[in-house]
């Protein structure tokens, strides 16, 4: 089976280096025969998470839309910056609308339900973003999502990168090589995904 891996981005900022992790681990994934779909959570733009806000008007279309395309793939990889050494407002704020789907057309829905993740993270500073990773790992595996153990995480990520968007070092490049590959194995191995 080829499993089919979401990649997206904690960050919308132009130049983003979350946004060119991410790039360069789609390539990777594909290179290892994975099916993948790039999106941008700006495409699934959410008000802030307010409960009474979802008991007035309903869980956002653009969260069940969210939703869908979780349920549709078999892992997630997730490429963040890292915001006062935890997760950026939007990347939480997509998370919590998210796991607050219950249901999909009258029949109960859990989208996180069964699949694994994969995290990155970049940084211009010295510690990578890495910082970040540690609550973002406790925020999806609250939302039941298992969370492979390899990460990559890029340091100083103004100069990490070629013109080709590759990573010049060869370190990062086999830590990007063993995230996909575990996060590949272990989502064949896990697949539920729900065709939308």
């Amino acid at each position: 089976m080829i499993p089919r891996i979401l990649v997206f981005a904690g960050s919308l900022r132009t130049g983003a280096y979350s946004a060119r992790t991410a790039d360069a681990a789609m390539k990777e994934l594909a290179l290892q025969g994975a099916d993948i779909t790039r999106i941008s959570l700006g495409d699934y733009a959410l008000p802030l998470m307010d409960q009474d806000l979802e008991a007035e008007k309903g869980v956002p279309e653009n969260a069940l839309k969210l939703a869908r395309q979780i349920a549709a793939h078999d892992g997630l990889m997730i490429a963040s910056p890292e915001y006062n050494a935890s997760i950026p407002p939007l990347l939480k704020n997509a998370i919590d609308w998210t796991s607050r789907v219950r249901r999909d057309g009258g029949r109960p829905f859990k989208p996180f339900e069964g699949k694994v993740a994969a995290l990155c993270s970049s940084s211009d500073g010295a510690f990578a973003g890495v910082r970040g990773l540690y609550h973002l790992r406790a925020v999806l595996m609250a939302c039941h999502v298992e969370v492979i153990s390899p990460q990559c995480s890029v340091a100083r990520a103004s100069e990490a990168f070629d013109e080709d968007g590759q990573f010049r070092e060869e370190r990062l490049r086999h830590q990007m090589t063993t995230v996909c590959r575990t996060l590949i194995d272990r989502a064949a191995m896990m697949s539920t995904r729900v065709e939308p």
